[in-house]
């Protein structure tokens, strides 16, 4: 694998008491205190960021949102904006996850303004592209993604993915238990930074593109041993300190 940076992030979703929230963030931390090479990240809900980063601010774990608005700021009730997510600590944003795109209609070009938004405000974005059953079986898989990454390049341009995080879900694969086995993620993934490349072969190379489908503690050696796997977006095993940092480990140890 070569020298790219590691990271495991845990999307909590909708999940958590502001209680168990703070007991889970203070439990990862502990749990992976010792751990060298992975870049550690727990998203909670937005009303939780605030007592999560208290209760983890003397550890190396770092604190990421799972939405924000486009805009700075305006008449967008509800809403939160990229810099008010870092006024709270936050270092990183998940943008375009398949829920919001398939349960809340966003669009590319709406993706694709988050991540510049979140870049305005050094917030480094989770960037979420991947395919859905359907879109698989009828081979468009390569169409599907190539449209997601090229909005996003087309917005911010090639260089500013050195400070983004790319993270493929294959969509069939999250939340059903199946897994796309670690040689059809590896391909996915390979994929992406080839697409990438064709921009700029040094940004390709060096960009750390995460697997968001299912990972476990038990298949999560099999997939960071991947040569273009560099971690895992984690949704129902973030949920669990235990197996979360299961995770963390493997992906310190590849």
């Amino acid at each position: 694998m070569a020298s790219r940076a590691k990271f495991v992030a845990g999307n909590w979703k909708m999940h958590g008491s502001l209680e168990s929230s703070v007991q889970l963030a203070s439990a990862v931390s502990e749990g992976t205190a010792s751990l060298s090479g992975v870049g550690v990240i727990v998203c909670p809900v937005s009303a939780h960021i605030v007592s999560v980063n208290q209760a983890i601010e003397n550890s190396s774990v770092k604190v990421g949102a799972q939405n924000a608005h486009h805009e700075n700021s305006g008449a967008f009730t509800g809403e939160l904006s990229a810099s008010m997510l870092s006024d709270l600590g936050c270092e990183y944003l998940i943008v375009g996850h398949s829920e919001r795109r398939q349960l809340f209609g966003e669009t590319d070009q709406q993706v694709a303004d988050k991540v510049e938004a979140a870049l305005g405000h050094d917030v480094t974005p989770i960037f979420c592209v991947g395919e859905t059953l359907e879109e698989r079986e009828a081979g468009n898989l390569e169409a599907v993604i190539n449209q997601q990454l090229s909005a996003v390049v087309q917005r911010v341009g090639i260089d500013a993915f050195a400070k983004v995080i790319v993270a493929y879900e294959p969509v069939w694969a999250i939340g059903t238990g199946k897994t796309a086995s670690p040689e059809q993620a590896q391909e996915v993934h390979a994929m992406i930074r080839t697409m990438l490349s064709s921009h700029s072969t040094e940004v390709a190379t060096a960009v750390s593109i995460l697997y968001g489908g299912s990972v476990k503690p038990g298949n999560a050696n099999d997939l960071f041993s991947q040569a273009d796997i560099d971690g895992g977006l984690i949704g129902g095993a973030a949920l669990d300190a235990d197996s979360f940092i299961a995770i963390c480990q493997a992906a310190s140890a590849v």
